[in-house]
């Protein structure tokens, strides 16, 4: 890929609604520790760094709308350094918990949140190099 400082340079960067861009930003700087690195008007878009990745938040317009409270057609996943303290900080914020930090036999701790807007997040600590077979899934192709 060329490289273009007008987006971010992750292969794969989700875009997501929310009612007041600005207030996003600073939410998911304090809760989540996101990085704002490109604005786009005052309350249009931003683009926000998280790790070696990114994510662009967006403004309502036209049929464009946050998630319904009651569902979720979506989750972000974000691997962190430690799951326990990154859902300590995002609770402090207002972060509704939605699934403790919780150990996986596949070598993950997760915890996962909801934001103000109703985007859901998973947030993912490794705690060790686990062959998928050896709980139960197949590894295809290589990585």
């Amino acid at each position: 890929m060329k490289p273009n400082r007008s987006i971010p340079p992750s292969t794969v960067v989700p875009v997501l609604v929310y009612p007041d861009v600005r207030a996003a930003v600073a939410w998911l700087h304090d809760a989540f520790g996101f990085r704002e690195s490109v604005r786009i008007g005052e309350d249009h878009r931003a683009q926000l760094k998280v790790g070696d990745g990114a994510v662009i938040v967006r403004d309502v317009r036209g049929a464009r709308r946050p998630p319904d409270a009651d569902g979720a057609s979506h989750s972000v996943m974000v691997r962190v350094d430690d799951a326990s303290a990154h859902c300590a900080r995002a609770r402090e914020h207002g972060a509704r918990i939605l699934m403790e930090p919780t150990d996986f036999a596949y070598g993950e701790r997760q915890y996962e949140a909801a934001d103000p807007a109703g985007h859901r997040w998973t947030f993912s600590e490794t705690l060790a190099d686990v062959a998928p077979e050896d709980w139960g899934g197949t590894t295809v192709g290589g990585r």
